[in-house]
């Protein structure tokens, strides 16, 4: 007798990297003590909420005993909450969005999931520069579809626009963008972005079912040295912005996100309405009320960024001085070094064995690099430098 189907069984084999590293972790941390072991190996954002989060909840205490506090609403949010996010997100993408362009979700994941269901048709495809965040794989095939990683540039993970062009079939039906990008911190430039709308709307004249372009955008707000985040709403007709208040508000497990269809669509009601019955019977039904009730309180506020851009100089000194090669993120809160000697699985365990955790970009569709979360305090970067010197000279002995 099978408990699980044949399907998930198989994904639990090929499951996250990255939990499986965070959860080795935590037995580490109770064999060695939790100030041995350097964990760069979740995206957990440490960072308290600002404060009026707190101050938020504590009122919504006071009124927790009216009827229908937390009681269902429309299953795109609370209309006045969705007024107030299209407002923040006009400045924000460049755009003259209202609240029918917005619909709130649980969390960008359940976002994406819903878009994937309602645009989909099985056997379609999901084309996505690799590297990747690694659970848009299983996002993809959630809704019968196949994902299509293509490989940015070696070292930079600039688009390479000429492959992702040659990607695109009669089943291609949707451009997955992450930018600022999980796990490299690339940022995908404005005139790149314009050539690959360029590039769908030149295939779009072909088709019948025409490319959108999904921008899953959770780091946005988390950018360094003046680097900008390019709006893709303004680029193309059939552009949609998925992000989450995860990590700029440190709510990570409140799930609170949202879909943004670009305001000229084709048919954006009737992909809305579409949304919104995905959402429903998925089993979301609605975003979560009390964070939804946050953000409205929360909006224009973020968690204090030069925290992350001390730490990214920090871990670049370390890498540095250790004798890593790779590219300064322009964004986000990872590093995407090279794996020295190529094999990154062997690589990540030899880190392992210095008490250092970390993720192969196996995990994330690009082997031969490794990535590294450095949402931790800085003491644990500090700390990591003589484990990342013995890693890098030191070959593993089983």
């Amino acid at each position: 007798m099978n408990a699980l189907s044949p399907q998930i069984a198989e994904y639990i084999t090929r499951g996250s990297w990255i939990r499986k590293i965070f959860e080795s972790g935590i037995e580490m941390k109770k064999i060695y003590g939790q100030d041995q072991v350097c964990d760069f190996s979740l995206g957990n954002p440490d960072l308290p909420p600002p404060k009026v989060v707190g101050e938020c909840l504590a009122d919504m205490a006071e009124t927790s005993g009216e009827p229908f506090a937390f009681g269902y609403m429309p299953n795109a949010g609370y209309p006045h909450v969705r007024e107030a996010l299209a407002k923040h997100l006009c400045v924000e993408q460049d755009v003259a969005a209202s609240a029918s362009d917005v619909m709130l979700t649980c969390g960008a994941a359940g976002g994406i999931n819903v878009f994937l269901k309602a645009v989909i048709e099985p056997g379609e495809e999901v084309i996505c520069p690799a590297p990747y965040f690694v659970e848009y794989g299983f996002y993809a095939e959630n809704h019968q579809a196949r994902l299509v990683p293509v490989k940015t540039k070696p070292l930079t993970f600039e688009l390479d626009l000429a492959a992702l062009e040659a990607a695109i079939t009669p089943k291609t039906r949707v451009v997955l963008i992450n930018s600022p990008n999980n796990p490299t911190g690339q940022i995908y430039s404005k005139s790149q972005l314009e050539e690959l709308c360029d590039i769908l709307t030149a295939h779009n004249k072909k088709r019948e079912r025409f490319i959108y372009l999904m921008a899953d955008e959770p780091y946005r707000f988390l950018v360094y040295h003046g680097h900008k985040v390019p709006a893709v709403l303004p680029m193309y007709p059939w552009s949609v912005v998925i992000s989450s208040f995860s990590k700029n508000l440190s709510l990570p497990g409140a799930r609170i996100g949202y879909v943004l269809l670009a305001p000229d669509m084709p048919e954006k009601e009737e992909l809305m309405n579409g949304l919104v019955f995905a959402n429903r019977i998925l089993g979301f039904v609605n975003a979560p009320a009390i964070a939804q009730n946050v953000l409205l309180r929360a909006l224009g506020h973020q968690v204090d960024t030069t925290v992350y851009a001390k730490r990214r100089a920090l871990m670049a000194e370390v890498l540095s001085s250790a004798g890593y090669e790779f590219s300064m993120p322009k964004g986000a809160f990872y590093f995407f070094p090279k794996a020295p000697g190529g094999d990154d699985v062997a690589f990540v365990a030899r880190l392992r064995d210095q008490r250092i955790l970390a993720v192969p970009g196996s995990g994330f569709g690009y082997p031969g690099y490794f990535r590294l979360a450095f949402c931790v305090g800085e003491e644990v970067i500090e700390r990591s430098l003589d484990g990342f010197k013995k890693a890098i000279s030191v070959k593993r002995v089983d």
